[in-house]
């Protein structure tokens, strides 16, 4: 699959958000090494600190389904009835999150369709603490 087909994926996402607080909607695209594509949108919630972001949605959704091996991450945002128009980087939570399930090249892509910005997880969150370090 194309960076640009699962950032397109990942707006299509987006359509999902529940954001009625922050206004800002964000759709992730999350992909497994066998193909299957899950996707995710932020929930907000009206004391915020239960609030889950779109990348996290996919990725549990997965995991939940037994998935433990993904390829690459496509996640888009912007305020909400809005086109795309800059790049939604993930937050360090979900950054973390990430570090948990996948591997130093995981790839991340962000921007809009025409803007396609792609990076490793170990460039994006370098020296992070993983499973590794509980050994």
């Amino acid at each position: 699959m194309t960076d640009k087909e699962l950032l397109l994926l990942a707006i299509k996402a987006r359509e999902s958000s529940y954001s009625p607080y922050s206004g800002f909607a964000v759709g992730a695209a999350l992909l497994t090494r066998d193909g299957k594509v899950y996707t995710g949108a932020n929930i907000e919630n009206a004391a915020y600190t239960p609030t889950i972001c779109a990348e996290r949605v996919a990725f549990f959704k997965a995991v939940n389904s037994g998935e433990r091996d993904f390829v690459k991450i496509a996640v888009v945002g912007g305020k909400r009835g809005e086109a795309i128009s800059s790049l939604c980087a993930p937050c360090g939570v979900c950054r973390q999150v990430m570090a948990e399930f996948c591997r130093d090249d995981f790839i991340i892509v962000a921007g809009t369709p025409d803007d396609i910005k792609t990076y490793t997880l170990k460039q994006i969150l370098p020296d992070y603490f993983g499973p590794k370090d509980l050994k």
